[in-house]
């Protein structure tokens, strides 16, 4: 297993930092997702993260909260679920990260001013 996973360019979460809990899917399946803990849950404590700067925390807390979360249970396979969840969470954590760009002003063109 990876040591971290990247989420931005500069930001890896430690793979300990990210909690993985399974339970049985929701569904139809049969017999076989009946027995199965497929369904995955990740969760990351966003105030405990180590790969976090306090400036970052405090950006993806406004925006997310302090714990994400992402399920999986598209797949029949743990494992394959497990990476789904994890997939997720990165996107969540990504998403929260980034920072809307100032929008500079232009000069409104001449068909704006016509209209």
């Amino acid at each position: 297993e990876r040591q971290s996973i990247r989420v931005t360019r500069s930001v890896s979460i430690p793979i300990g930092e990210i909690e993985l809990r399974t339970s049985r899917s929701s569904g139809p399946g049969g017999q076989h997702a009946n027995t199965s803990e497929t369904r995955v849950e990740a969760r990351c404590d966003v105030e405990a993260s180590s790969a976090l700067t306090p400036t970052q925390k405090r950006r993806v807390i406004a925006k997310a909260g302090p714990v994400l979360s992402a399920v999986a249970q598209d797949e029949r396979s743990q494992a394959r679920n497990r990476e789904l969840a994890v997939e997720r969470l990165v996107g969540k954590v990504a998403e929260a990260l980034r920072v809307q760009r100032r929008r500079v002003p232009t000069r409104p063109t001449k068909a704006a001013r016509e209209q």
